[in-house]
């Protein structure tokens, strides 16, 4: 185990006063590096539709305002060609947890040629990674281990947000109409992931009514995870942001304080893991979060917005390196597989091929 910690401990950590951290922040800057990662993706909402129904989420729409209700792959295609002209590396796949169990979703792909989102999801996977040289990453919520495995043969990565181990929630505003945010039932995801040897993100949401023993909690979880599989490549420390059209539209943001002792914490437990935060969410404060232990900036896409926070520009990658800079840090570009993750236990073999190419391309 890497992580020697006990709970105790880690609740000290969030505790502390600021002299114990600032102590923590001087551990965590001495001899580090001082590159910043990120990935250049575009990003694909292959469709909307979700069974789940989040109190923070404006990324689902029913089926009588969606746009549409599965992007067609000549769309998809067009848009992950114009991204490799802007030489993007990621195709980032997000969308809505079992769409597929929706008969009006179900009777598109059919028209598509395609039984289930994962058969889809492989179909498109496979072209951009064979014809257009990007690297597919896939979120699309629980799904099982077979599947997992299958769509593996055409994915560098894949993801799935833990949030938090808090139960309570289910029965809450937060996620009482959403049978896919059972913390039971992600941890068993991730775990499947790792028996799988995917490269994989995941992360903690916060300020949606979790405690800091909840925290505490959520990255023990992961931390268990890791220590048996060793699979998780990043953590996302991912704050709540309130928007005007949401049932939890008059919640609080999480203070900036608390995000970044979580980020500290995050930082001591996971030497091996890289920790993430979303820089259009915390675009004023991200120097902050790199002396604090962040080293990633995840996702950044020249071409399309933040369908999950859509109200939340991506910043520059200038006007990051530039911020960056002022601390003495710089930012380099990543793929969305780690370096550490690029062999044969980890990637298929069609995926590594393409890895190889891009990773000297980038360097």
């Amino acid at each position: 185990m890497i992580n020697e910690l006990s709970k105790i401990e880690a609740r000290n950590i969030l505790n502390a006063d600021l002299n114990t951290f600032l102590d923590f922040i001087k551990e965590i800057n001495h001899n580090r590096s001082n590159e910043i990662t990120f990935s250049k993706n575009i990003f694909l909402p292959l469709t909307h539709i979700c069974q789940n129904n989040c109190g923070y989420c404006t990324f689902k729409q029913d089926v009588d305002e969606a746009e549409y209700l599965v992007m067609n792959k000549e769309t998809v295609l067009n848009m992950v060609q114009k991204a490799k002209k802007v030489k993007c590396t990621e195709a980032l796949f997000a969308f809505g947890e079992s769409s597929d169990k929706n008969d009006y979703v179900k009777n598109e792909l059919e028209k598509y040629g395609f039984e289930s989102m994962v058969d889809y999801v492989y179909y498109l996977s496979e072209r951009i990674l064979l014809d257009n040289e990007m690297l597919p990453h896939t979120n699309m919520g629980i799904i099982s281990r077979s599947d997992l495995r299958y769509l593996s043969e055409v994915n560098a990565s894949m993801g799935l947000m833990l949030e938090t181990t808090n139960k309570k929630l289910l029965k809450t505003i937060v996620h009482k109409d959403s049978p896919g945010k059972n913390p039971d039932k992600r941890i068993n995801f991730i775990k499947n992931a790792g028996k799988e040897n995917i490269p994989f993100t995941t992360g903690l949401l916060i300020g949606i009514g979790e405690t800091t023993d909840d925290h505490i909690d959520s990255l023990f979880a992961l931390r268990d995870l890791q220590d048996k599989y060793g699979h998780i490549q990043e953590i996302i420390i991912q704050n709540f942001k309130p928007k005007s059209n949401i049932p939890m539209k008059d919640h609080p943001e999480p203070s900036l304080i608390d995000l970044l002792k979580l980020t500290v914490l995050a930082t001591v437990m996971f030497p091996d893991v890289s920790i993430q935060i979303p820089p259009n969410l915390n675009h004023d404060w991200m120097s902050f979060f790199i002396l604090c232990g962040a080293d990633d900036m995840g996702g950044i896409s020249p071409l399309t917005k933040d369908y999950v926070n859509p109200e939340n520009d991506w910043p520059s990658v200038n006007d990051l390196s530039s911020t960056l800079s002022k601390i003495n840090f710089s930012l380099k570009e990543r793929l969305p597989v780690y370096e550490k993750y690029i062999n044969d236990k980890y990637l298929k073999e069609k995926v590594y091929d393409t890895v190889i190419k891009l990773q000297n391309e980038i360097n």
